[in-house]
């Protein structure tokens, strides 16, 4: 497997766990726990910040802008394929492009393009950890969202969805 198979498989892992906190969040009768839902906004506000860095566009979001449930799910609809569809559009010149950008402190930096998207999902995966624990300690069970097993689903070795 190649290095951009990998980042393929971690952007399309990426938008099945998205989903499948979203899923989670939707069985839960009443009020969300408070920070399992500013860190998920987070998520998917990150995401959509670090597109508008990617494309040259102005970010919908902030950095901790807190979002509906329903929010969430267009937000993420509207993130979580599009760093895919990025990636899957990208050649290797575009993938090895650098950004210029200011991060959220005033701080100037650049990186490239591959960088952002590992980072994007990377990112990502640590907080929903967060996501998961808030859950469980508001007495709900968290999703699973590992990526084995996403692999697993994916190959047919599980059926759980």
């Amino acid at each position: 497997m190649t290095t951009n198979d990998v980042l393929r498989n971690l952007t399309e892992y990426n938008i099945w766990a998205n989903w499948r906190v979203l899923k989670s969040f939707d069985r839960i009768e009443g009020d969300l726990p408070d920070y399992a839902q500013l860190m998920f906004s987070h998520v998917l506000n990150a995401q959509a910040i670090w597109i508008a860095r990617i494309t040259g566009t102005k970010s919908p979001v902030t950095v901790l802008q807190r979002h509906t449930l329903h929010e969430l799910h267009q937000l993420h609809e509207q993130t979580s394929a599009k760093l895919a569809e990025i990636y899957d559009q990208a050649d290797d010149a575009e993938l090895n492009r650098t950004i210029e950008y200011t991060n959220t402190q005033g701080k100037a930096y650049s990186t490239k393009v591959q960088d952002i998207l590992t980072h994007a999902i990377n990112h990502a995966t640590y907080h929903r950890g967060q996501v998961a624990r808030e859950l469980r300690l508001a007495g709900h069970e968290p999703i699973n969202s590992d990526y084995v097993t996403y692999v697993r689903i994916r190959y047919g070795q599980d059926l759980e969805i």
